[in-house]
Protein backbone atom coordinates (compact mmCIF):
# COMPACT_ATOMS: atom_id res chain seq x y z
CA UNK A 1 0.00 0.00 0.00
CA UNK A 2 1.16 3.27 -0.62
CA UNK A 3 0.43 7.15 0.60
CA UNK A 4 0.44 9.78 -1.79
CA UNK A 5 -0.07 13.72 -1.41
CA UNK A 6 -0.74 16.57 -3.85
CA UNK A 7 0.73 19.33 -5.03
CA UNK A 8 -0.84 22.44 -6.87
CA UNK A 9 2.11 24.11 -9.06
CA UNK A 10 1.27 26.88 -11.88
CA UNK A 11 3.51 26.96 -15.30
CA UNK A 12 3.73 29.60 -17.60
CA UNK A 13 4.62 29.75 -21.35
CA UNK A 14 4.82 32.16 -23.89
CA UNK A 15 4.15 29.48 -26.18
CA UNK A 16 1.28 27.74 -25.42
CA UNK A 17 -0.90 25.74 -22.64
CA UNK A 18 0.94 22.40 -23.66
CA UNK A 19 4.65 23.90 -22.97
CA UNK A 20 3.13 25.78 -19.63
CA UNK A 21 2.22 22.18 -18.60
CA UNK A 22 5.60 20.17 -19.25
CA UNK A 23 7.41 23.55 -17.62
CA UNK A 24 5.26 22.75 -14.45
CA UNK A 25 6.06 19.33 -14.55
CA UNK A 26 10.10 19.86 -14.85
CA UNK A 27 10.57 22.27 -12.30
CA UNK A 28 8.38 20.37 -10.05
CA UNK A 29 10.20 16.89 -10.56
CA UNK A 30 13.57 19.23 -9.21
CA UNK A 31 12.57 19.38 -5.79
CA UNK A 32 9.73 16.52 -5.69
CA UNK A 33 10.47 13.11 -5.78
CA UNK A 34 8.40 10.33 -7.37
CA UNK A 35 5.92 12.32 -8.79
CA UNK A 36 2.95 9.98 -10.54
CA UNK A 37 0.39 11.95 -12.64
CA UNK A 38 -0.66 15.45 -13.10
CA UNK A 39 -4.28 16.66 -13.59
CA UNK A 40 -5.46 20.67 -15.26
CA UNK A 41 -7.08 22.52 -13.05
CA UNK A 42 -7.31 26.02 -14.86
CA UNK A 43 -6.09 27.46 -17.87
CA UNK A 44 -5.53 31.41 -17.90
CA UNK A 45 -3.51 33.91 -19.70
CA UNK A 46 -1.85 37.25 -19.83
CA UNK A 47 -3.04 39.88 -23.10
CA UNK A 48 -1.05 42.49 -23.55
CA UNK A 49 -0.92 44.95 -26.38
CA UNK A 50 -4.45 43.25 -27.80
CA UNK A 51 -2.43 39.47 -27.94
CA UNK A 52 -1.95 36.25 -25.79
CA UNK A 53 1.51 37.30 -23.75
CA UNK A 54 1.27 34.31 -21.69
CA UNK A 55 -0.06 31.19 -21.02
CA UNK A 56 -0.69 29.81 -17.71
CA UNK A 57 -1.36 26.64 -16.16
CA UNK A 58 -2.79 25.94 -13.17
CA UNK A 59 -2.17 21.91 -12.24
CA UNK A 60 -2.09 19.41 -9.38
CA UNK A 61 0.30 16.71 -9.41
CA UNK A 62 0.43 13.74 -6.96
CA UNK A 63 3.32 12.22 -5.58
CA UNK A 64 4.26 9.25 -3.77
CA UNK A 65 4.93 9.97 0.10
CA UNK A 66 8.29 7.69 1.26
CA UNK A 67 7.46 5.36 3.87
CA UNK A 68 9.48 4.21 7.27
Amino acid sequence: MATYKMITVVGTSPTSYADATEKAVQDAAKTVRHLGWFEVKEMRGRIAEGRVAEYQVKIEAGFRVEGD
